[in-house]
């Protein structure tokens, strides 16, 4: 059994047929950019070899667009699908998707607990969430103001552009990993990480998301044992080291060599990549909430 034959989720939003220019106006009755600022930021975008939606998003921000977490975005626009999704892709996110929620519900009712799936959200280049501008530049992300999930399957393909990364297993790991984070907020560790990190600085705050982020993924870990447990699908040979390698190459460690040169540890706010790898295999390995602890100890 393969990981795409796994009964699909309902709980998607598909997006990615809305218009992304609309994602660029301002709320409030004030309008878009100007078709000028536009072209100018795009063609500074591609002389400077960045993603153009990244600067005009940022501009739009600037003038008055972005929300903030205590600030709601104005909700989908109807153009919208609800469902899972008909195409091969689609299709794949939704198994992954249904597969989470059956293993989580079975763990939280081992404690008495009820599981509230997230919706996914699949978009193209950009759209907007309860916790600001999404843009596909961003990667995948979850926003726990309206418990959602957010990805541009696009990702995708930078991911299998990556040596080693490509492969079904890789690619549901990344949803795993932020379905990790909704766990977390059902738990409420994300509360609690919220309040100590206000009552600290900025090297806390940081030390506190990389907690957050390694047991996101150990939780992904705990997924894909339980699942593989419960619906047949096997791992493939080189599947695990697919995965692995895509936690290594988001590593704080490793992006930081590859963007500056250096390695600054007080900024991390991931983990590096042999952190990754190690919490992500933990999750695999033991197959339990228990063994996801990182807020114990002070080694990672």
């Amino acid at each position: 059994m393969r990981l795409d034959e796994l009964p699909r989720s309902d709980n998607v939003e598909d997006r990615r047929s809305e218009d992304g220019g609309a994602s660029f106006r301002i709320p409030g009755g004030r309008g878009g950019l100007g078709i000028g600022t536009i072209i100018v930021l795009g063609l500074v975008g591609y002389w400077l070899g960045i993603d153009p939606s990244v600067l005009i998003g940022g501009a739009e921000i600037l003038t008055g667009g972005g929300t903030s977490q205590q600030q709601p975005s104005p909700a989908p626009r109807d153009s919208a699908q609800t469902g899972a999704p008909s195409d091969q892709m689609g299709q794949f996110v939704s198994a992954v998707l249904g597969s989470t929620e059956a293993q989580w519900q079975k763990i939280f009712a081992q404690y008495g607990k009820t599981y509230e799936p997230p919706t996914l959200v699949m978009f193209s280049g950009a759209t907007r969430s309860a916790c600001g501008f999404a843009q596909s530049a961003m990667g995948p992300f979850y926003c726990p103001n309206d418990q959602k999930v957010y990805i541009d399957l696009g990702s995708y393909d930078t991911l299998a552009r990556r040596p080693g990364a490509p492969g079904q297993f890789a690619q549901a790991y990344v949803v795993a990993h932020e379905i990790g984070h909704h766990v977390q907020n059902q738990m409420g560790i994300m509360q609690r990480v919220d309040a100590a990190r206000s009552r600290g600085g900025e090297a806390q705050a940081n030390a506190l998301s990389v907690r957050v982020e390694l047991q996101a993924d150990c939780f992904a870990g705990v997924w894909a044992r339980r699942s593989q447990q419960a619906n047949g699908w096997r791992l493939e040979p080189g599947d695990i080291e697919t995965a692995l390698n895509a936690a290594a190459q988001i590593g704080d460690d490793t992006l930081q060599k590859k963007s500056q040169g250096t390695v600054v540890p007080e900024t991390f706010t991931h983990g590096t990549s042999a952190q990754r790898v190690n919490w992500f295999k933990r999750g695999v390995e033991g197959g339990s909430v228990e063994r996801c602890n990182t807020f114990e100890g002070r080694d990672l």
